[in-house]
Protein backbone atom coordinates (compact mmCIF):
# COMPACT_ATOMS: atom_id res chain seq x y z
CA UNK A 1 0.00 0.00 0.00
CA UNK A 2 1.19 3.49 -0.79
CA UNK A 3 1.87 6.23 1.70
CA UNK A 4 -1.37 7.05 3.48
CA UNK A 5 -0.02 9.30 6.19
CA UNK A 6 -2.89 10.51 8.28
CA UNK A 7 -3.22 13.31 10.74
CA UNK A 8 -6.14 15.12 12.22
CA UNK A 9 -7.02 18.48 10.69
CA UNK A 10 -8.75 21.43 12.33
CA UNK A 11 -12.22 20.02 11.61
CA UNK A 12 -11.43 16.50 12.80
CA UNK A 13 -10.96 15.46 9.19
CA UNK A 14 -8.30 12.84 8.56
CA UNK A 15 -5.83 14.23 6.05
CA UNK A 16 -4.50 11.88 3.43
CA UNK A 17 -1.26 12.21 1.51
CA UNK A 18 -1.39 13.91 -1.89
CA UNK A 19 -0.47 10.60 -3.51
CA UNK A 20 -3.41 8.82 -1.85
CA UNK A 21 -5.81 11.62 -2.79
CA UNK A 22 -4.57 11.42 -6.39
CA UNK A 23 -5.24 7.65 -6.35
CA UNK A 24 -8.80 8.15 -5.08
CA UNK A 25 -9.52 10.84 -7.68
CA UNK A 26 -8.11 8.64 -10.45
CA UNK A 27 -10.29 5.74 -9.31
CA UNK A 28 -13.40 7.96 -9.40
CA UNK A 29 -12.75 9.60 -12.79
CA UNK A 30 -11.01 6.80 -14.70
CA UNK A 31 -13.58 6.59 -17.52
CA UNK A 32 -14.68 10.22 -17.55
CA UNK A 33 -14.32 12.44 -20.61
CA UNK A 34 -15.16 15.88 -19.25
CA UNK A 35 -15.51 17.83 -16.02
CA UNK A 36 -19.22 17.08 -15.63
CA UNK A 37 -18.57 13.34 -15.87
CA UNK A 38 -15.72 13.69 -13.37
CA UNK A 39 -18.01 15.37 -10.82
CA UNK A 40 -20.54 12.59 -11.36
CA UNK A 41 -17.82 9.97 -10.81
CA UNK A 42 -16.73 11.60 -7.56
CA UNK A 43 -20.36 12.01 -6.45
CA UNK A 44 -20.99 8.32 -7.09
CA UNK A 45 -18.02 7.32 -4.94
CA UNK A 46 -19.15 9.64 -2.13
CA UNK A 47 -22.74 8.45 -2.31
CA UNK A 48 -21.67 4.78 -2.33
CA UNK A 49 -19.12 5.05 0.49
CA UNK A 50 -20.06 7.87 2.89
CA UNK A 51 -21.80 6.60 6.03
CA UNK A 52 -24.91 8.74 6.49
CA UNK A 53 -26.59 9.95 8.55
CA UNK A 54 -23.97 11.60 10.77
CA UNK A 55 -23.94 14.56 13.12
CA UNK A 56 -21.83 17.67 12.65
CA UNK A 57 -21.97 21.39 13.43
CA UNK A 58 -22.72 24.08 10.83
CA UNK A 59 -22.39 27.73 11.89
CA UNK A 60 -22.45 26.69 15.54
CA UNK A 61 -25.65 24.66 15.23
CA UNK A 62 -25.80 20.86 15.45
CA UNK A 63 -27.15 19.26 12.26
CA UNK A 64 -27.63 15.79 10.84
CA UNK A 65 -26.24 15.13 7.38
CA UNK A 66 -28.89 12.88 5.85
CA UNK A 67 -27.55 12.47 2.31
CA UNK A 68 -25.43 13.97 -0.44
CA UNK A 69 -26.80 15.34 -3.70
CA UNK A 70 -25.48 16.41 -7.06
CA UNK A 71 -27.01 19.75 -8.06
CA UNK A 72 -27.97 20.84 -11.57
CA UNK A 73 -24.84 23.03 -11.44
CA UNK A 74 -22.61 19.97 -10.92
CA UNK A 75 -21.90 20.80 -7.28
CA UNK A 76 -21.93 18.11 -4.61
CA UNK A 77 -23.78 19.21 -1.49
CA UNK A 78 -24.65 17.69 1.87
CA UNK A 79 -28.32 17.80 2.78
CA UNK A 80 -28.45 18.77 6.46
CA UNK A 81 -31.46 18.54 8.77
CA UNK A 82 -32.13 20.38 12.00
CA UNK A 83 -35.47 20.62 13.81
CA UNK A 84 -37.48 19.68 10.73
CA UNK A 85 -35.65 22.12 8.43
CA UNK A 86 -33.37 21.00 5.61
CA UNK A 87 -30.49 23.00 4.16
CA UNK A 88 -27.92 22.10 1.51
CA UNK A 89 -24.28 22.86 2.31
CA UNK A 90 -21.53 22.58 -0.33
CA UNK A 91 -19.22 19.67 0.56
CA UNK A 92 -16.31 22.04 0.16
CA UNK A 93 -17.63 24.00 3.17
CA UNK A 94 -18.97 21.16 5.32
CA UNK A 95 -17.11 20.74 8.62
CA UNK A 96 -16.76 17.09 9.54
CA UNK A 97 -17.05 15.70 13.05
CA UNK A 98 -14.24 14.03 14.95
CA UNK A 99 -13.96 11.20 14.28
CA UNK A 100 -15.13 11.65 10.69
CA UNK A 101 -17.71 9.24 9.26
CA UNK A 102 -16.63 6.19 7.29
CA UNK A 103 -16.06 7.05 3.65
CA UNK A 104 -15.04 10.64 4.35
CA UNK A 105 -11.84 10.06 2.37
CA UNK A 106 -14.02 10.52 -0.74
CA UNK A 107 -14.97 14.01 0.46
CA UNK A 108 -11.26 14.72 0.81
CA UNK A 109 -10.70 13.43 -2.73
CA UNK A 110 -13.49 15.68 -4.07
CA UNK A 111 -12.01 18.71 -2.29
CA UNK A 112 -8.57 17.81 -3.64
CA UNK A 113 -9.96 17.53 -7.18
CA UNK A 114 -11.78 20.88 -6.89
CA UNK A 115 -8.56 22.59 -5.87
CA UNK A 116 -6.77 21.18 -8.89
CA UNK A 117 -4.89 18.41 -7.10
Amino acid sequence: MRNTRRRKGKTGFVRLSKARLDELVEEAIVDCYNESEQVTGLYTMIEDNLAVPFETTVLGAPVTVVRVQLTSRDEIVAVCRRAGTRQSVPLLDLPLPSPPPAGSEWIAAYRHWLRGG
